[in-house]
């Protein structure tokens, strides 16, 4: 039999102090990519020099240029750059799709180690390891990452799952709402803690271009959005307010959903999708997440269905333009 294929699309922007770093683990893996599409969005960096280097001696490297767009964009402008890279990609041709940034430094065995699990796992859709970034000490610190999601910097998927759940959203918290899908078609999503598959994250997780208080205040709109209940949210906060940046970190994420709140911004329109949320995250509250997870897999086991054609439901087999 032929190893799996998997697809790596990796949109980046101005990635010159980590990209390096990215490239050489992936180059490393036991098990390569069938093919891997980076997409510049619009680099003004030597980002651009970096990547046609490394693309000459990797013929499964791919690198496609974006126009700038004249800032760094999180959330709706890395997906729309990561379906750049998918356009007109055939998504038969690759068992496993994976969403990576360019700034992440993996062990060798990370993306093989993944596959394995989710072969011996039919029901698994999405997983990652756990992302870590190094202290101020120089120690490795974990990024406050639930089990029950995969990183959202490097998002592993079954391409069958990430096809039946349509992908990405295009906003804040796609990386959540991806995973809630996943749970309420019938497949797991997860994330270990596991030495052979951390792996460290060169910019840490909420930091953003604008600094942490931006960052957090980001997530907690992007809970809004997503459909959360204000009461889990509040319950998420106070978990993290003995987590760096102790309490402003805290206080961001609820300025961040009140202030969406007031504002009547508009939530992610699938009420079925938010209604399961809310139910889960009770679940959560009420039992706590490990069991939580356990109990809404079970409840939904027979909505899975790895036969479903994927093409009649949210993306095509061919990604068109975007």
């Amino acid at each position: 039999m032929s190893p799996p294929k998997y697809l790596i699309v990796s949109p980046c922007r101005n990635e010159a102090a980590f990209a390096k770093r990215t490239l050489d683990s992936v180059c490393a893996q036991s098990l390569l990519p069938a093919k891997w599409i980076i997409v510049d969005d619009g680099s003004t960096d030597t980002t651009p020099g970096i990547l046609a280097d490394y693309a000459s001696r990797y013929p499964f490297i791919e690198v496609i240029r974006r126009k700038d767009r004249g800032k760094r964009s999180v959330g709706p402008g890395v997906i729309e750059a990561f379906y750049s890279g998918l356009e007109g990609i055939d998504l038969r041709g690759f068992d496993f799709l994976c969403k990576l940034d360019l700034d992440l430094d993996l062990p060798e065995s990370y993306f093989a180690t993944l596959i394995d699990r989710m072969q011996a796992d039919p029901r698994l859709g999405t997983c990652s390891g756990k992302a870590y970034f190094i202290g101020a000490g120089g120690q490795k610190v974990r990024e406050p990452i639930g089990d029950d999601v995969s990183v959202g910097a490097a998002k592993f998927y079954r391409t069958n799952c990430f096809v039946q759940i349509g992908g990405f959203v295009r906003e804040v918290m796609w990386d959540g709402i991806d995973c809630h899908r996943t749970r309420l078609m019938g497949w797991r999503a997860c994330s270990w803690d596991d030495p052979e598959i951390r792996f460290i994250h060169l910019r840490p997780m909420g930091s953003s271009q604008k600094g942490v208080w931006h960052g957090r205040m980001r997530h907690g709109f992007g809970q809004y959005f997503m459909g959360s209940s204000f009461l889990f949210l509040c319950a998420s906060a106070t978990f993290r307010i003995f987590k760096r940046p102790y309490l402003v970190g805290s206080i961001a994420m609820i300025f961040g959903f009140v202030m969406a709140m007031i504002r009547r911004t508009p939530r992610y329109p699938d009420l079925q999708f938010r209604r399961f949320l809310r139910r889960y995250q009770r679940l959560c509250l009420l039992h706590g997440k490990a069991k939580a997870r356990e109990m809404t897999e079970e409840a939904e086991k027979d909505s899975w269905d790895p036969a479903i054609d994927p093409g009649q439901s949210g993306l095509p087999l061919i990604a068109p333009g975007h």
